[in-house]
């Protein structure tokens, strides 16, 4: 599958918003570009600025979801027509929180990865365990209940090894439950719209999908 392999801060940029794709630099805003520079990248950047057409909107905002959980369009929609056959409360809710379970989601949300892109990278390399057992798909979606761990045999990698000392350097969703000391977790329930932090527009993207 082909994947944008350019500056990711210039996503950010052209989505107006923080999509944390960077790791630790993306909470510092003196580093932030997105803070320093207030248009999207490029020679037309200022022109792209103006205002958008209702469909303008609803594509940004999907773009925008897309690129923060770093799936590719195909997924994206995959998610979306599974979260139209979910029963009660609404689509675009359900379409969030299927995209909060993917297991390269869940490493990054327990600190195991500085980014979402760091997360699939332990993943399909073999470092994460889940119930014990070595889960290389990044899509994999998780369950209440089970548990999230780091292959014994990668605690010495220097990443593993500062997280096992220093503990995690961001909070936890009240979702998941966190042992630093082993490089476990839990996942104790389903993550709700509340647990979310990603400034996104449910709603837009699913009147996008719904035209």
């Amino acid at each position: 599958m082909a994947r944008y392999t350019g500056s990711v801060c210039r996503q950010c940029r052209r989505e107006g918003a923080k999509l944390f794709l960077k790791g630790d630099r993306c909470y510092k805003d003196e580093k932030c570009p997105v803070v320093k520079r207030h248009t999207p990248p490029g020679q037309h950047g200022q022109a792209r600025a103006r205002k958008m057409s209702e469909y303008g909107t609803q594509l940004r905002e999907k773009q925008k979801c897309r690129r923060a959980y770093g799936v590719s369009e195909s997924q994206f929609r995959k998610y979306y027509d599974m979260a139209t056959n979910m029963r009660g409360g609404l689509t675009g809710e359900h379409m969030l929180v299927l995209l909060e379970r993917r297991l390269d989601n869940v490493v990054y949300r327990l600190g195991f990865g500085a980014s979402r892109a760091q997360a699939r990278q332990w993943i399909t390399h073999g470092h994460i365990l889940v119930d014990g057992k070595k889960v290389d798909i990044p899509s994999f979606l998780v369950k209440a209940g089970q548990k999230i761990s780091v292959r014994n045999g990668s605690f010495d990698v220097e990443y593993f090894k500062t997280l096992r000392e220093e503990g995690a350097d961001k909070p936890i969703p009240k979702w998941l439950e966190l042992d630093a000391a082993n490089l476990s977790g839990t996942v104790a329930a389903m993550p709700q719209r509340d647990d979310i932090d990603l400034t996104i527009e449910e709603h837009l993207i699913v009147e996008f999908y719904s035209r």
